[in-house]
């Protein structure tokens, strides 16, 4: 795409992605190559809405902390000794070095490039040979420290201190799963990977019901067929959306008994059991749920063609006291991984595709509800975002043409 993709035609031009099923279409295969327009989407998505960094158990007790990365920015989460969660910078307010990599437990953050020292709660404690410094006063200094929201045990950062709040906007998605509890789930694994692809792909994958039956088709997955998907109705002011799939037999459960081997979540309905349920929070959490496991992603942007993904699982509590617990649940993780290879080589080409002069905006199946829902939630954000350009811009013309 020419360096001018930002323009009024363009964003005019996302409209044909709203609408119903039946008249919408693809976004721009821009919309996930371009350099430029990542840059735009920065600001247009990541650096206002809510995005999920980790599990509230990674920092169970206090001086535990992890690190993480979003759209370059550097990450700490820790919990300090009064009990408080924290997400802050982890940039070094003195020369930028990190001050914290990896996870652990600590009693403080020591940048080791000159031993500044920072307490859990990010306030600088110690700063070595500053004493013939004008002016420094280390009880001014301190790492950034971002909002912080936990949902179901899940924890969400906003790089701008005045988004709304988080937990009002997924109000439907919150009822729609509260059977699951997960705020009191047990986390039972967790992996980080390294993907080739934009992250809308890897959303947009985990969304969609109609491959179902293409892709997967054989007896890991042909118990949630495509057209048993249906779609409950979101509002895009709203911060997830929802897909639902039935499933030919209760309890169904990704491996080869085709039935929950681990034990099922205790809250869970007759409804409930006799689907899984997929809940999206975008740009940052996706949530595959069935009767006796949820998998859950954390997506990270690292680029407009790349992205990191955390992949983890939750069980019913008290599930991995059980001797056979390894076991059942390598059952599931053998199955699923499976099918997640299935998607992940997906991925990677339909990235290539969109690269290609003959990638088009495309039409959509009714099975792909929760695209349509993706798109409504992503466009509106785009336009107002470029509008918002559009008056900083033009202000910024008026100003620098008024006579001094």
């Amino acid at each position: 795409m020419p360096p001018d993709i930002l323009t009024d035609a363009f964003f005019e031009g996302l409209e044909s992605s709203l609408g119903g099923l039946d008249v919408a279409e693809t976004l721009p295969p821009a919309c996930y190559t371009d350099a430029t327009f990542y840059e735009f989407e920065k600001e247009a998505l990541f650096n206002h809405e809510w995005l999920c960094v980790g599990r509230e158990d990674w920092v169970k007790e206090p001086g535990d902390y992890f690190t993480t990365r979003i759209i370059g920015e550097p990450i700490v989460v820790a919990r300090a000794r009064d009990g408080a969660v924290r997400a802050m910078s982890s940039v070094c307010q003195h020369r930028a070095m990190l001050v914290a990599e990896g996870k652990g437990n600590t009693r403080g953050f020591v940048c080791p490039y000159h031993h500044w020292v920072y307490g859990l709660d990010g306030r600088l404690v110690n700063a070595p040979a500053m004493e013939r410094t004008c002016g420094f006063d280390k009880k001014s200094v301190r790492l950034p420290e971002f909002r912080l929201e936990t949902w179901l045990g899940f924890l969400f950062i906003n790089f701008d201190p005045h988004a709304k709040q988080l937990a009002p906007r997924l109000a439907r998605v919150a009822e729609a799963i509260g059977g699951y509890d997960l705020a009191s789930a047990e986390s039972a694994t967790t992996m980080t990977g390294q993907f080739a692809w934009n992250w809308k792909v890897m959303f947009e994958n985990n969304n969609d019901g109609y491959h179902a039956s293409k892709l997967h088709q054989g007896p890991l997955h042909d118990f949630v067929p495509s057209e048993l998907a249906t779609f409950p109705e979101a509002d895009p002011a709203d911060a997830g959306f929802l897909r639902f799939n039935g499933t030919l037999h209760p309890d169904a459960s990704f491996n080869p008994t085709q039935r929950a081997v681990l034990p099922v979540f205790p809250k869970l309905t007759a409804e409930d059991r006799g689907r899984m349920t997929f809940a999206n929070v975008p740009p940052t959490l996706s949530l595959v749920l069935t009767s006796d496991l949820v998998i859950y992603l954390i997506l990270r942007a690292t680029g407009p063609e790349t992205m990191e993904q955390d992949t983890g699982v939750l069980v019913a509590p008290g599930a991995s006291e059980d001797p056979a617990f390894p076991h059942r649940l390598e059952m599931i993780m053998t199955s699923a991984g499976k099918i997640i290879a299935q998607d992940m080589h997906v991925d990677s080409l339909v990235q290539v595709g969109l690269r290609s002069r003959f990638a088009v905006r495309g039409r959509y199946s009714w099975q792909e509800g929760a695209q349509g829902q993706f798109n409504h939630w992503l466009v509106p954000r785009y336009r107002a975002a470029w509008a918002a350009m559009k008056s900083a811009t033009a202000r910024s013309a008026s100003s620098v043409r008024e006579p001094t």
